[in-house]
């Protein structure tokens, strides 16, 4: 049997019409640069899926670039507005991020650093939830461009980001959000969220793996590119569009802002029902998220005396799970997301993270519970042990 598939933080599975909406473009090849009937026919595909990746956040098509994930869109806007401001704001030299950004953001405000640009990292609560007085003490007419996700992909918590971009604002600066984890899962508006920029992973809303993109606002600075090549997209992201992926990522799109409600409803359900599963079989646990707002269908779970990495390798023959972010699984060292909400080694070592899909069942997480029940009694830490 194919095991039951819990770690949609990490990957979600490829819907059905975006599925159908790649096979279709590659029985046909087409190069919107080319000047004959299947360029007309490939250029007429991305700009259909960019409308419908503009109308899952409310943008407009000219606002999207179309990037290889959320990575690419992550460094385009920190390391490309860095270099821009060179020349619309030299003042302006400081970054802001949370410290619960994925690495993809972390990484890039690093390497600002060594070319002189000073990083702040912003606290958050004790729940993951950025601490919105600490953000603001921090900001000063130096700041160039803060960066808060949308929705964390450990903890599945919701950031105040419109707040924070107010806050950003008042000072002058710039505004980036990482939304790969909120694409699909909630509704987002770039207008009510007044961000600047917005990243995109098509991958994280049952899309395809390999695109995503980067919302730049009408009025403010486009980043300076990270590549040189064609032109393409106002050579803000040179390169041949790859048709399929962005036909996908479209398709994917559509469904997502038509089902949003429904996804929202039914996640409720799936998690309730995995949650009440798992308390009626005497499983010890705790959502380390206390009172705040996580994405639908999602849970971050301490489960007492249980090492999360055991549990998750017991169970994977039969339900897939994971331990943090994917891009730092295998590591020695705990993640920066745990270490942000001051949880202890022993606790953090007992976290594991869920995200149900749409395409799954009641009946599969009354399973799944009982499974996860099972694999936790093997894996099971001894009373006071604490994991090296």
């Amino acid at each position: 049997m194919t095991p039951i598939y819990l770690d949609g933080f990490a990957t979600l599975p490829l819907a059905p019409e975006a599925r159908s909406a790649i096979l279709e473009v590659w029985e046909a090849p087409g190069n919107a640069g080319s000047p004959n009937l299947a360029g007309e026919r490939a250029a007429h595909i991305i700009d259909t899926g960019r409308a419908d990746v503009a109308a899952l956040i409310g943008a407009a098509p000219s606002e999207i670039i179309f990037t290889s994930g959320a990575t690419e869109a992550n460094n385009l806007a920190l390391l490309g507005i860095a270099q821009k401001a060179v020349t619309f704001s030299p003042t302006r030299r400081r970054i802001i991020v949370s410290a619960i950004e994925h690495k993809a953001v972390i990484e890039p405000a690093r390497a600002l650093a060594d070319q002189g640009f000073s990083v702040t990292v912003a606290p958050v609560d004790k729940y993951g939830r950025l601490d919105l007085p600490a953000f603001e003490a921090l900001l000063d007419d130096d700041l160039l461009i803060a960066s808060v996700m949308l929705v964390n992909n450990e903890t599945g918590v919701i950031q105040p980001v419109a707040q924070a971009a107010a806050l950003v604002h008042a000072v002058g600066g710039l505004m980036h959000s990482d939304a790969a984890q909120a694409a699909g899962k909630v509704p987002i508006d770039v207008l009510d969220l007044d961000v600047d920029y917005l990243s995109l992973s098509a991958h994280k809303c049952y899309g395809p793996m390999g695109i995503g993109a980067l919302y730049v606002a009408a009025p403010v600075p486009k980043p300076l590119p990270l590549l040189h090549g064609g032109g393409q997209q106002d050579a803000v992201r040179p390169g041949t569009e790859p048709v399929a992926l962005i036909a996908g990522f479209g398709a994917a799109a559509k469904v997502a802002r038509e089902q949003i409600d429904h996804d929202h409803s039914h996640g409720q359900s799936l998690i309730a029902s995995l949650i009440d599963g798992l308390a009626s079989r005497q499983l010890r646990f705790r959502r380390i998220t206390g009172d705040a707002a996580v994405v639908p269908g999602s849970a971050a779970l301490q489960l007492t005396d249980v090492d999360a990495d055991q549990l998750c390798a017991t169970a994977a023959g039969n339900v897939s799970l994971s331990t943090g972010s994917a891009c730092t699984s295998g590591q020695i060292r705990r993640s920066h997301v745990l270490d942000a909400i001051d949880l202890s080694e022993k606790d953090a070592a007992q976290v594991i993270r869920i995200y149900c899909h749409r395409y799954q069942t009641i009946d599969e997480m009354e399973r799944a519970a009982e499974l996860i029940a099972a694999a936790a009694e093997r894996s099971r830490l001894a009373a006071g042990d604490v994991r090296q």
